[in-house]
């Protein structure tokens, strides 16, 4: 008995196969083929497969076994006339019936005839007779008046059951099959045995070369793929062989044949979208390397950027699931939300953003606190260290206000609620620089989000991909320096006309 998912299985790879019977077979290793084809039929007319099997379970009434019992009784108390005359139940069940409700109508006598010995003479001339009979069994066991079958189990009792019972002549052995009839059956094994094991190794190679699953069917891959499994088996198979089993023809494998000798054109890009890459922190989408391939005078769409990456296995590591984070409470009055979620600034100096985020490496915990543009995302100023205390932040506003030139620049320095930025000290700078303060609604990471995502990036780009061990926090602290000025002079932002920050300020004729 096999389950619904072990049917549906079958019959999906049945399907998926192109309904070849012997190979659903031999890599499921069930069921017969008689039931598979069962199955496939049942599917096609209802597209599903009952979930059970339905067994017939025919009941019959109280009143129709009294009618049954008491035809039998009234009629000579014949089964056969009373099933025929009734037309139910079957022969058991009516003995069953007739068990329970008149037990004593079915009185049994059970005798035993007196068991006949015979000499052990009579039994060895009988097994000689046997093994060596020119009559049929039968016969020599009506003359002895015994049963066929004691016949043989004399023979077991004098030879062993492990003993033929035949013991003829060689000129008695039926004839051999004619050479010629042998000869072609073996040839028809041995091709029934080449095509397998082409069917097999067909399968392997598209495996290795093409990393496809081994329940592939041949016939749904490319020609061009198939083009690469045929040259692969050539020197074991014949061409002839392969093209028919991959239903290639042979003008398409020499094409595409002709294609896999010529010279790679994108030989080029490859190395350059490879060095672009790797140069910047193994971080760059195909988006921005075909940016920077066109500042190297370089141009070719985004499709084939794409195709040319996946080629090289040059993957962007993906987004890593935040940790959970709680907000601890307001500890004064906080001033009100001027940015309101606009992160758009048309000079620069006009909205800085600012937040601190953790890094845990083996080495232990470092600090970054960063303010940021909203004109183009320029990191103004930066300090990390082990320890979010006020040092922390104070230091890089200082560094902030030091790069504002004109005092009529009075920027929006938005935050979220945190105690580093209603500490004396900080409230103190900001009055001082005449500063306006910003802050976000309470446990609210959206109303700061352009300073996230500039967090979000450094750590998919830096952080997320690399393993921390043996790094010192000294040498850390010097990474995450280097990238963000990496970041600033050259990481490519799309939205700046594929420049970074530094390079479009330069574009526009303002001071870096």
């Amino acid at each position: 008995m096999y389950s619904y998912e072990d049917r549906m299985r079958a019959v999906e790879l049945y399907i998926k196969l192109g309904k070849r019977l012997r190979a659903t077979l031999r890599q499921l290793g069930y069921p017969t083929k008689r039931s598979l084809v069962s199955w496939y039929r049942e599917y096609e007319q209802s597209h599903d497969l009952q979930v059970g099997y339905a067994r017939s379970v025919q009941k019959y009434s109280a009143e129709q076994m009294q009618v049954a019992v008491q035809h039998y009784l009234d009629h000579d108390r014949c089964i056969a006339s009373t099933i025929r005359a009734l037309g139910y139940p079957c022969r058991s069940v009516l003995t069953g019936w007739i068990d329970e409700l008149h037990p004593e109508v079915r009185q049994r006598i059970v005798g035993r005839a007196p068991q006949v010995l015979h000499p052990w003479e009579i039994k060895s001339a009988a097994v000689i007779e046997l093994c060596t009979r020119t009559i049929p069994a039968q016969e020599i066991a009506q003359k002895l008046a015994v049963s066929r079958p004691t016949l043989y189990n004399w023979k077991n009792q004098l030879l062993g059951r492990e003993a033929p019972v035949s013991m003829k002549r060689e000129n008695e052995l039926p004839p051999v099959p004619d050479s010629t009839e042998l000869q072609r059956q073996v040839e028809a094994l041995q091709q029934d045995i080449r095509r397998l094991q082409l069917e097999h190794d067909l399968l392997k190679k598209a495996n290795e070369l093409l990393k496809k699953d081994l329940g592939v069917s041949p016939q749904l891959l490319t020609n061009r793929e198939k083009t690469l499994l045929v040259d692969a088996l050539k020197h074991i198979y014949s061409l002839a062989e392969l093209l028919a089993e991959l239903d290639l023809a042979r003008s398409s494998y020499f094409y595409h044949c002709a294609q896999l000798r010529r010279p790679d054109k994108y030989a080029d890009a490859r190395v350059a979208i490879t060095d672009v890459f790797q140069s910047n922190h193994r971080c760059y989408g195909y988006r921005r390397i075909r940016a920077a391939l066109g500042r190297r005078e370089l141009h070719i769409s985004e499709k084939v950027v794409q195709r040319l990456m996946k080629q090289e296995c040059l993957v962007v590591p993906a987004n890593k699931k935040r940790r959970y984070g709680s907000y601890l409470g307001e500890i004064s009055p906080a001033p009100e939300n001027l940015i309101n979620r606009d992160f758009q600034a048309a000079t620069p100096n006009e909205k800085w953003l600012t937040d601190i985020t953790e890094f845990q490496i083996p080495a232990g915990k470092v600090y970054l606190s960063p303010l940021i543009d909203c004109f183009d995302g320029l990191v103004v100023s930066w300090t990390i260290g082990t320890r979010p205390d006020a040092d922390l932040v104070n230091t890089m506003l200082d560094a902030a206000i030091a790069t504002v030139v004109t005092k009529e620049c009075k920027p929006v320095i938005h935050s979220d609620r945190g105690a580093h930025y209603r500490w004396p000290g900080w409230l103190s700078r900001v009055h001082d620089a005449k500063l306006i303060r910003s802050m976000s609604r309470k446990g609210c990471s959206p109303d700061n989000a352009a300073c996230e995502g500039f967090f979000g990036r450094l750590k998919t780009e830096l952080f997320y991909p690399r393993n921390w061990q043996g790094v010192t926090i000294e040498q850390f602290i010097q990474i995450v320096d280097s990238y963000i000025r990496w970041y600033n002079e050259k990481r490519i932002k799309i939205s700046l006309g594929s420049r970074s920050p530094i390079e479009y300020r330069e574009s526009l004729g303002l001071a870096a």
